[in-house]
């Protein structure tokens, strides 16, 4: 008898066997992806028995409840100040305070999605590996988690990149007597009152976190490069020459850029006030970590007692790995949401879908996609 483990819902989802779909992941692109499947009329695994005509999905998710990353953002990115937030498809969402922490509300909001519409989900599982059981295009890929194995005709990765923070190595890394700690694990600008922070990153993270932590105390910014600012939102022009250009590095199979880095960044008023209490002096990038502070560009020494890195994320790929689906540009080749190398498998919130709007996008392209493969 397979193993089982409850849904959100009263049914139980299999937990083990075949399916025909497995979605792995269930932040707001493997929600997008399980809503299309539904309305494709894909049933829950569970409910194969009943409906032996239907398509089956599951969503397997490694978190212990709703809401993907947003359950791990720090507390004082409020729904006033994080990126923008697309809703979930078929329902949007509800009015919120502009004060109320982004992880709690979307905590909230993808809970209640998940439960409307009954969605087959089973967590926490965490994949394992993804693999081919012989060499026919057309067989089927095992899903192999710590709670069992699924056999699916094709795999629908949502995985995100939390998961997976970027840290850069420097010479003398190893020796900083201070704190070194990625924005993965931040919690609070008041840990570092009265210690001097050094905040590394050009990205949307990064500014944000000086805004916050030159209210409390002494920062100095180093970035790779000069970031682009912008006075006001990009328009839908702009936007789409952006995500044009992350995709073309996907089809020629290389690392995707975020599309924020194309972008740019946005003068908000709290950057601007950041600006002129000097947060924003950004500093070439150093070239040494020292066990008091950092080795500068020009040769002279800044100290420091934390080192912050909101050097971005990469994406959470391992389990795929056994499929050898990266290309000698370092990069996963693909055409539209599926994988060059490899069809059965689709990435969505990879590259170009990484932002909320492009993540829902790429979950029915995904599902329209597979639709057409099945039959």
């Amino acid at each position: 008898m397979p193993l089982t483990t409850p849904s959100l819902g009263d049914a139980h989802v299999n937990v083990a066997g075949d399916v025909d779909v497995v979605v792995i992941g269930a932040g707001q692109a493997g929600l997008s992806a399980a809503y299309h499947l539904q309305r494709r009329g894909f049933v829950a695994a569970s409910a194969q028995k009943s409906r032996t005509d239907a398509y089956t999905y599951v969503v397997l998710d490694a978190e212990s409840g709703p809401g993907g990353a947003w359950r791990h953002r720090w507390k004082s990115l409020v729904m006033a100040t994080v990126n923008g937030i697309s809703d979930l498809p078929g329902i949007p969402k509800p009015e919120v305070d502009p004060a109320t922490p982004s992880s709690e509300f979307l905590t909230d909001y993808f809970g209640e999605y998940e439960r409307e519409l009954d969605l087959a989900i089973v967590r926490p599982v965490r994949v394992a590996r993804v693999f081919r059981t012989n060499d026919d295009p057309h067989g089927r890929l095992q899903v192999e988690s710590d709670v069992g194995t699924w056999c699916a005709r094709a795999v629908i990765n949502a995985t995100g990149t939390w998961t997976r923070p970027f840290w850069p190595l420097y010479p003398g890394q190893s020796t900083f007597q201070g704190r070194q700690l990625h924005v993965a694990d931040y919690v609070s600008a008041n840990e570092f009152a009265g210690q001097h922070v050094v905040v590394v990153g050009g990205g949307i993270s990064a500014v944000q976190l000086l805004d916050e932590i030159s209210a409390v105390t002494t920062t100095s910014w180093f970035t790779r490069r000069e970031p682009v600012w912008r006075d006001s939102e990009f328009d839908s022009n702009a936007g789409s020459h952006a995500v044009a250009l992350v995709e073309e590095r996907v089809r020629q199979g290389l690392p995707p850029r975020s599309v924020v880095s194309v972008t740019g960044l946005i003068w908000t008023p709290a950057l601007r006030a950041a600006a002129a209490r000097g947060a924003l002096d950004r500093l070439p990038m150093f070239t040494a970590i020292e066990p008091e502070g950092v080795r500068l560009a020009n040769g002279g020494f800044a100290s420091a007692d934390v080192i912050l890195w909101a050097t971005g994320f990469r994406a959470a790929l391992d389990h795929l790995a056994p499929l050898h689906l990266r290309e000698s540009g370092g990069g996963i080749a693909m055409d539209g949401t599926a994988v060059r190398k490899e069809p059965r498998v689709h990435l969505v919130g990879y590259g170009p879908s990484s932002s909320t709007i492009g993540a829902n996008r790429a979950g029915r392209a995904a599902v329209a996609a597979l639709v057409r493969r099945l039959d």
